[in-house]
């Protein structure tokens, strides 16, 4: 299977939300701190539903928050 490169808008969200902090995210969301900064850094993909919930934090479509591109490696 090809891989996927999730990448996300969590910052400027945020930041459009009254500058919201990523703890006070992390408390509307029922997550760490650590586990949206590292959604944030690209470094850890989120569940679905994480991914749903945090969408609707900021009350906006799943696919303004996040997107995916296949890398151009094809499986061999």
């Amino acid at each position: 299977m090809a891989k996927c490169n999730i990448s996300n808008n969590i910052r400027k969200f945020r930041f459009h939300h009254d500058e919201m902090t990523q703890q006070e995210l992390a408390d509307k969301t029922g997550v760490t701190r650590q586990t949206i900064v590292a959604i944030e850094n690209g470094k850890y993909s989120p569940t679905l539903e994480l991914a749903f919930r945090i969408a609707r934090v900021f009350r906006v479509p799943l696919d303004e928050v996040f997107s995916f591109e296949p890398d151009d490696e094809k499986e061999k």
